[in-house]
């Protein structure tokens, strides 16, 4: 082989990993779309029956493309005791990319028991159909022949619910995403509905699923602050009961609440930076965890694996430092 030949090689496979780079890197920035945020208000009943006026069965914050075309369209419940505007730069980073995200204000107050809001979730899936279209901006279209659902904190509790059929829907599942998922407040104390079974025998879900965690979510703020994702009943746990294919990734450095707004507003807001432990910055973490539902949403609900291979490749492009990065592939388990 001639030094000529060997130069042409080694810059063809370079040229192949910038690209690789790259591509993984693209979903960890704003995508190509303009996006629009509206918030829309629950049905209401009239005074005279229960009927309801046209309407969601409750409150949402809808982001979207403002481009004309047809996006597949993901459902985000929010943490516990968060209001789904917390999450609005989050929403819009995924929207950015090509995508309908729905997030639903299931509760203002709640106690320990979730079973109404995953009631409530379930009905909000349903709604989707007929409702959605006419609250998009003009010319955008969802695409629900499945529906891709994710939440954070107690919300990943909810999604994972809502897989595991604790609540039934009428539109198909596409894809599973759990931001720093609990499912109570410590080993031996979960809230109804228990998920976690702490079986060897994995959780029953039809469809990929992402677990993303936080690196200080399981350390208190302080001494009268317990964890707000605590050991046992958190991310890790979560991953450990899902079948392939499964993805987990964790971001060292940063807190439970670090993918909310920059601003988070009211008592709930200041809330959510008293009382559990985080990182320096939130930006990073939003850009991640956007970054990190896209790339998962282009390979399982787009057939487009580059951008989640990418991540898998060469996890440094990443905003955050990541402290796992593990890969359950469906192949591999059934060997």
């Amino acid at each position: 082989m001639t030094a000529s030949v060997r130069f042409l090689i080694i810059a063809y496979y370079y040229c192949l990993l910038l690209l690789t780079m790259a591509s993984a890197g693209d979903v960890f920035d704003h995508g190509r779309h303009g996006t629009s945020l509206a918030q829309v208000q629950e049905a209401k009943t009239t005074r005279c029956s229960q009927a309801s006026v046209a309407g969601p069965p409750k409150p949402l914050l809808i982001a979207a493309p403002c481009d004309e075309g047809e996006y597949p369209v993901v459902v985000f419940f929010h943490g516990y005791l968060a209001n789904n505007y917390f999450y609005s730069q989050l929403l819009q980073h995924v929207a950015s990319h090509g995508f309908i995200v729905i997030g639903p204000q299931l509760y203002t107050f709640s106690g320990p028991d979730t079973t109404g809001e995953i009631n409530l979730a379930a009905a909000v899936i349903d709604w989707l159909a007929d409702g959605l279209s006419s609250l998009l901006p003009p010319n955008v279209r969802p695409n629900l022949t499945a529906v891709s659902i994710s939440g954070h904190s107690r919300g990943g509790k909810v999604a994972f619910a809502l897989a595991l059929g604790h609540a039934k829907t009428s539109l198909p599942l596409a894809a599973l995403i759990a931001v720093d998922p609990v499912d109570g407040t410590g080993l031996g104390k979960q809230t109804p509905p228990p998920i976690l079974t702490y079986k060897e025998t994995p959780l029953s879900v039809s469809a990929p699923i992402m677990v993303i965690g936080t690196g200080l979510g399981e350390v208190p703020r302080n001494v009268l602050c317990p964890p707000c994702a605590p050991l046992g009943v958190s991310h890790a746990a979560f991953y450990h009961e899902c079948a392939a294919p499964a993805c987990h990734l964790v971001a060292r450095d940063y807190g439970h609440t670090d993918m909310m707004d920059d601003v988070t507003s009211g008592a709930k807001g200041l809330a959510t930076r008293a009382v559990c432990k985080s990182g320096e910055s939130r930006a990073p973490m939003r850009r991640f965890v956007g970054g990190a539902m896209v790339a998962f949403l282009k390979k399982w609900v787009e057939g487009r694996p580059e951008w989640l291979d990418g991540i898998r490749e060469r996890p440094e492009v990443a905003p955050v430092v990541l402290s796992a990065v593990e890969f359950r592939d469906e192949y591999l388990a059934k060997d």
